[in-house]
């Protein structure tokens, strides 16, 4: 009998443990710029999340599990984080990633150090797409594996510190495709179209809410083929890749942006290297 009890506790314990689902494999990258899954349980109601005051974006896995998939900012130190679930702390860690260098010359000197009218210009510009980037609609996203806007390759990856005729100003905050101008760019997944704008450095552009925080923006258009309100679904044309605003020349900028912070597009198409 009690042999039989030892060889039954041992198959229990060879049996696989759960292990983690899709959507923890693909987006669980916690660097600065990257993603944070925290794992909520099976609870019958979907949980209420924050991150530095901000609501987070909470989807069940596999159909069963909630978990919580939370945005890191780029300037985030590494180190113990936590987020408020139901008002309780959950830690989990971000680890430290190198970001190289980038170095562009620009022959336009306004685009590096702007007079003091388009300083005003800029302001109110990064107010409006700010205002945007805050956004948190109670949509569910339609997926989060994300087609790619564009097929083509990368040309300048996310979290480069750049550097604009030697002088440093932020860090690159998409992922660059280096695709000819007039090609289509299709959304990456469904959404809404919540802002539409021609920019001092952005130039043509279109955000697009996908819900939840999860927010799309592409930049340096040379035509906008939506306005604010459309229904877009998954690989719906927004409008046509151009060099609009400090660009050096034709490609497409994609920012991705998850609870206000701007984060590394590649997590979610599946290209995401360390």
């Amino acid at each position: 009998m009690i042999a039989r009890l030892l060889v039954a506790l041992l198959l229990i314990l060879a049996l696989p443990a759960r292990g983690e689902g899709f959507l923890t494999r693909l987006l669980d990258r916690p660097y600065p710029g990257g993603v944070a899954v925290l794992p909520l349980g099976e609870q019958p109601e979907k949980p209420a999340v924050r991150f530095q005051g901000k609501p987070v974006l909470v989807v069940r896995e596999d159909g069963q599990r909630w978990i919580a998939v939370i945005g890191i900012p780029l300037g985030t130190a590494p180190g113990t984080q936590h987020a408020e679930v139901y008002g309780r702390r959950q830690t989990f860690n971000v680890q430290p990633r190198h970001y190289r260098e980038q170095h562009i010359r620009l022959k336009n000197r306004e685009q590096v150090n702007p007079s003091p009218q388009n300083l005003a210009r800029i302001e109110r510009e990064l107010a409006e797409q700010t205002a945007a980037y805050r956004q948190f609609s109670p949509r569910q996203p339609s997926n989060l594996l994300f087609d790619k806007p564009v097929e083509g390759p990368l040309s300048s990856p996310f979290g480069l510190r750049r550097f604009f005729n030697g002088e440093e100003r932020n860090p690159h905050s998409g992922l660059d495709f280096a695709v000819p101008a007039g090609t289509p760019v299709k959304a990456p997944a469904a959404g809404r179209v919540i802002l539409v704008g021609d920019y001092f450095f952005n130039g043509r552009t279109v955000f697009v809410d996908h819900g939840q925080g999860l927010i799309s923006m592409f930049c340096h258009l040379s035509r906008v083929d939506v306005k604010v309100g459309d229904e877009l679904a998954r690989g719906a044309v927004v409008g046509r890749v151009g060099a609009t605003g400090r660009a050096t020349g034709p490609h497409l900028h994609w920012n991705l942006s998850l609870n206000d912070a701007r984060i590394d597009p590649s997590i979610f198409i599946g290209q995401f290297r360390p």
